[in-house]
């Protein structure tokens, strides 16, 4: 009795870590804080699938929109810091503390909330209108605003969300004034272009290429610092004397106080999944381009272009309303 009470007593220390459990052992919520369509969500799914292979769990997206991306940051903010939460959102996640502060509104979150984990995704917004409709150039679009300032309209993916700040800039560059809808997400804002309820909409590439490419949508000009791979034909902003650059990002993040150790296994799954051929395959077919960032890069990223949106977000200003 008294040997087995020794040995009893050297095991002790090491049951707790023994019952500690491997990470993840049960499926991980990846949450998009837009609806299904738009740039994070066609981001999303292919990384959820492929991490959750390499993981050897499931990564199941949940699509959680409203605020213009609020709405979900803010459930992924207070998520338990676990690594079985995480967020795949876009460069709108620095912009909205800012704007809900401007509005006098206490932020539904903070960035600080937030553990960057990677960047995926980079491209250049595209500013895009009905295949059918009037304007086939910019100048067209242009002179038509001036013509008749406040009565073009165009969708956005909901009040200081990434396609509503990326409008704004254009429009300040062009010296125009035109009408802005918000709807819950890019997804909605791409139908309601097509619906012929709106007359233009600032677009991620991924979103809008195949109706470009069908002929249903037409590209005027894209916000990028050189014309796309895919789209040659389309001339960026810059090119045409316009001083509009702006990108839509997509990026993984987690709670703050996620544990390091966590953190590690979502770095490397992210790691692993950017270099997979399934899904390399997948971004190439909605031809929207890698640009991977691990998690220290990342984060020196956020910090520069949240800066960035912030001045254009002062810029926009109070909305009446919101």
């Amino acid at each position: 009795m008294k040997r087995r009470a020794v040995l009893g007593g050297m095991l002790l220390p090491v049951l707790p870590a023994a019952a500690q459990e491997t990470y993840p052992s049960r499926p991980i919520q990846m949450i998009v804080p837009f609806p299904p369509g738009g740039v994070a969500d066609i981001t999303g799914r292919p990384t959820a699938h492929v991490m959750g292979r390499l993981l050897k769990q499931s990564v199941v997206v949940q699509n959680k929109p409203g605020a213009g991306g609020s709405v979900g940051a803010a459930l992924a903010a207070r998520a338990a810091p676990d690594g079985y939460t995480i967020l795949m959102a876009l460069s709108s996640i620095s912009v909205l503390p800012v704007a809900d502060r401007l509005q006098g509104r206490t932020p539904a979150y903070e960035l600080d909330q937030f553990a960057p984990v990677a960047l995926i995704s980079a491209d250049p917004t595209v500013l895009v209108v009905r295949g059918d409709g009037p304007y086939k150039t910019l100048k067209d679009f242009i002179q038509a605003a001036r013509a008749k300032p406040g009565t073009i309209n165009y969708g956005s993916s909901g009040v200081y969300g990434t396609l509503h700040v990326a409008m704004e800039i254009f429009s300040a560059a062009a010296g125009i004034k035109l009408f802005h809808i918000p709807y819950q997400g890019g997804g909605p804002a791409v139908a309601a272009l097509l619906g012929s309820q709106i007359d233009a909409l600032a677009s991620g590439p991924s979103a809008a290429i195949g109706q470009i490419k069908a002929g249903k949508m037409r590209a005027l000009a894209v916000w990028g610092d050189k014309r796309l791979a895919s789209l040659p034909d389309v001339p960026s902003m810059l090119e045409l004397g316009y001083d509009a650059t702006f990108y839509i990002w997509s990026g993984l993040f987690a709670p703050a106080a996620t544990p390091a150790p966590v953190m590690a296994a979502l770095r490397d799954a992210v790691r692993r999944t950017v270099g997979d051929p399934e899904f390399t395959a997948a971004m190439a077919k909605v031809e929207t381009p890698i640009a991977y960032l691990d998690a220290p890069a990342f984060a020196l990223f956020v910090a520069a272009d949240a800066r960035r949106l912030a001045t254009a977000v002062e810029r926009i200003g109070k909305v009446p309303g919101k």
